[in-house]
């Protein structure tokens, strides 16, 4: 198999269970933080008010990426090229707004909000590994959802990927969303990522209590994380039962 075929056919495997694979790190991640396996900047921030601060930082860093998914979901149509499941599906490009500058603006946003996990984790050698092991792994399935867009879309897609970077964004070519922000559509979309940042973080935090590494819960992270599973169950509701959060084409 020719390596174009080979990357392609990883890249479809991949896009199917992007959402979960990623947490096989996740245990090195916590073992990482709960052993102290870190670098000499622990020290630095075993005094309180700056493992605060640092919590804090980490925890802006994937919110972040939220806001960037939060920006891309939400000034775009239904059955596009930028947020589909098990399969691609694509009626038109998306060519405006942060689609205008970026060609992957939500694995862009993923990435933020990953990092900001592993981050907290203090361990330069797996921060690096972890962009390294994104790098590979987004690679192919941008590779994958590109092969489907060119075949589909043929010359226009050519044309916009020709002026639109895949993954560093650049502002030069910046065209206003055509569409309005549809906060209905954040808000089903976008709850679970909103409620996971909260869910990892604290579970950082009680997985290093529980194994004696630190002295006491972080209880403010803890209320915000039992508000942001509140505000998913309240979304997942709205969502299940009623229509609220439909909107046509959206």
């Amino acid at each position: 198999m020719a390596l174009q075929e080979e990357f392609e056919q990883q890249g479809v495997w991949l896009f199917r269970y992007r959402s979960y694979l990623p947490l096989i790190i996740l245990p090195i991640g916590l073992w990482l933080y709960v052993s102290k396996a870190t670098t000499p900047l622990l020290s630095y921030f075993d005094d309180g008010k700056r493992s605060s601060a640092y919590l804090l930082f980490c925890i802006l860093v994937s919110i972040f990426g939220l806001i960037i998914r939060i920006v891309t979901v939400g000034h775009t149509p239904s059955n596009t090229s930028g947020r589909n499941t098990k399969e691609q599906i694509a009626d038109t490009i998306n060519q405006s707004g942060i689609y205008s500058i970026v060609r992957h603006p939500l694995y862009l946003g993923n990435f933020f909000m990953w990092l900001g996990i592993a981050l907290i984790t203090l361990n330069f050698w797996f921060i690096m590994a972890f962009c390294l092991l994104y790098w590979v792994y987004y690679e192919r399935i941008m590779f994958a959802e590109e092969q489907f867009l060119r075949r589909k879309f043929k010359e226009p897609y050519l044309q916009w990927a020709a002026k639109t970077p895949a993954f560093i964004p650049n502002w030069k070519h910046y065209q206003k969303a055509s569409l309005k922000m549809s906060w209905k559509k954040v808000l089903k979309k976008e709850k679970n990522g909103f409620c996971a940042i909260f869910v990892l973080f604290a579970l950082f935090d009680v997985t290093a209590y529980l194994y004696g590494t630190t002295p006491q819960l972080n209880i403010p992270l803890l209320i915000a994380t039992a508000v942001s599973l509140l505000i998913y169950l309240i979304l997942k509701v709205l969502k299940r039962k009623t229509n609220l959060l439909n909107e046509s084409g959206r």
